[in-house]
């Protein structure tokens, strides 16, 4: 079922599993650093930064032991255009990426 949405009814029964990660997207600026408006009618790009809102406990390795997740609740991220899957929680879309597609994360 990938990059379908997915609807949920409220927010604080999203839990990720293993090593994924819950991410709210941030829209980039309609402006170019030109001064260039970007007209509502062009191609919608999907978003590639986001606010990690909540992470799962990390995946087993093959001894059975679990390995830590790299990024933390508030961190803001870089990811693959493509890779997360949307998913709609009382009408905002999401993002839920696993812990690999994640670039990035970018320092305050």
């Amino acid at each position: 079922m990938a990059n379908s949405i997915i609807k949920v009814t409220a927010m604080d029964k999203v839990k990720p599993l293993n090593n994924r990660v819950f991410i709210q997207p941030i829209e980039e600026d309609k402006t170019t650093d030109f001064g260039i408006v970007i007209p509502e009618t062009a191609e919608k790009e999907r978003p590639v930064k986001g606010k990690v809102l909540a992470v799962g406990p990390g995946k087993f390795d093959n001894n059975g032991n679990r390995i830590p997740m790299s990024v933390s609740e508030g961190d803001t991220v870089l990811f693959k255009k493509y890779a997360p899957d949307e998913i709609e929680v009382d009408g905002e879309k999401y993002l839920v990426a696993e812990e690999e597609d994640i670039l990035a994360i970018i320092n305050k």
